[in-house]
């Protein structure tokens, strides 16, 4: 994904990402442009969603941000991460260890953008629309101050 300077849709992108995963089996995006305004990710998929389950994403994300996680990191052995994470997206393979950002207990994946730490930090989550074209789905979001 490479460096964001916008914790706050930092944290929610990767919320939303295994969202998506859990809920349309995509894969996790494939690009993201984080902005503090709005921001968008691009799945490789095979159509648009329903109106439903861009409700049920947002409700979803929503519900994990007021969950109050704490958003914490480890460094995994490079040998470990590749058993438990696609790695294929590193720039430099010949490391030692590689960050795993976890999202409480509903998300972890390899990253080294800023975070929040604790998803109350976040805000509300709304997924404003999404459109398919080409074999890619894009979801475009923003976030409420957080109370």
């Amino acid at each position: 994904m490479g460096k964001s300077h916008e914790p706050r849709m930092h944290t929610a992108e990767h919320i939303l990402n295994q969202t998506m995963v859990q809920i349309v089996g995509t894969e996790r995006c494939f690009s993201a442009h984080l902005n503090k305004k709005k921001s968008k990710c691009d799945y490789k998929f095979d159509r648009d969603i329903t109106e439903q389950e861009a409700q049920d994403i947002e409700q979803r994300v929503n519900v994990e941000i007021s969950l109050n996680a704490e958003v914490t990191e480890e460094f995994v052995p490079i040998g470990r991460a590749a058993d438990l994470f696609d790695i294929s997206r590193l720039p430099d393979k010949n490391i030692d260890s590689i960050r795993i950002v976890r999202v409480g207990k509903y998300d972890a994946c390899p990253c080294i953008g800023e975070h929040v730490n604790n998803t109350s930090e976040i805000g509300a989550f709304r997924l404003t629309t999404h459109s398919y074209d080409d074999g890619v789905l894009r979801l475009r979001f923003k976030l409420s101050a957080p109370e």
